[in-house]
């Protein structure tokens, strides 16, 4: 038994070194990257849960551990192919100044790894941690902004039209909703777009917690979507009808408690929507 242990030694010293070399070229390579997407989370308020992100892809990979090293190591060089990827990635957008690009490489360079290192099979066992930390990643400024015009055109229109069911006089014109006495402007935060990765990774979460198979789970991602523009929508709706006969308490204290209330009210209707679904799919 002594012999074992001594044998052993130098072989988890010898694997623990080339995981520490490995980590530590990943952070050099990275390191402006991973401060630039930081900055982004610290001072976007829309992109703020970034920060808890990777923490929780560490929680759920260690959830998931015994499921994980239970199936046994099988390296596969295919996953070299996807590493070429990864870094093909990284110089593009390094070169083009493309910041999405070399953050989500850095999340296929995780994948990629664990492919040849651990096999296919481990990393089915990891993919919702690895899913997290690519929620991480904001959008391109392309396609955000591609996403963001006509969700605010749309949602403004049928704020409007329940505005006006509801009794108020109000027009539209673009995303400015015109009111007897004020004008209110529909911008990106009240569109539903902002609140989009937060509600997206709180699908992956909630799914994660409460459904069993992955096609529910899958289901259950197309909900946020749908669930944003739906929740904004009625707060607009309300701010108008407010703001047309309380002008101060619509822009103050209402349009600040409503802001927390589509969260809360968007979480809660999540946990209601997985919950069904497990019971429908599951």
């Amino acid at each position: 038994m002594v012999e074992r242990c001594v044998r052993r030694r130098p072989g988890i010293y010898a694997t623990v070194l080339k995981i520490l070399v490995l980590a530590a070229l990943i952070a050099a390579l990275y390191q402006e990257v991973f401060v630039s997407m930081v900055d982004d989370w610290w001072n976007t308020p829309a992109l703020s849960h970034g920060l808890l992100i990777p923490p929780l892809a560490v929680w759920v990979a260690w959830m998931r551990r015994k499921r994980t090293l239970a199936l046994p190591v099988a390296p596969d060089n295919r996953g070299l192919l996807l590493l070429a990827a990864a870094s093909t990635l990284f110089l593009v957008g390094h070169l083009a100044a493309e910041f999405f690009l070399t953050r989500i490489s850095f999340v296929i360079l995780l994948t990629a790894l664990a492919w040849t290192f651990w096999g296919a099979a481990r990393v089915r066992t990891v993919a919702l941690p690895l899913l997290l930390l690519a929620t991480m990643v904001p959008l391109p400024a392309v396609v955000y902004n591609e996403l963001s015009a006509p969700v605010k055109l749309w949602t403004s229109m049928l704020a409007t039209r329940m505005a006006q069911w509801i009794g108020t006089s109000v027009y539209r014109d673009g995303n400015i909703v015109h009111l007897a006495n004020i004008s209110l402007g529909v911008e990106e935060a009240c569109s539903g777009i902002s609140s989009l990765s937060a509600l997206l990774v709180a699908s992956l979460l909630i799914g994660f917690l409460c459904c069993s198979r992955s096609r529910t789970r899958l289901v259950l991602l197309l909900v946020p979507l749908p669930l944003a523009i739906a929740v904004n929508i009625l707060r607009i709706a309300g701010t108008a009808v407010i703001a047309d006969h309380y002008e101060q308490i619509a822009l103050g204290f209402y349009h600040l408690f409503s802001g927390w209330l589509v969260f809360a009210v968007s979480f809660g209707m999540l946990y209601v929507s997985a919950k069904a679904l497990h019971l429908l799919l599951d």
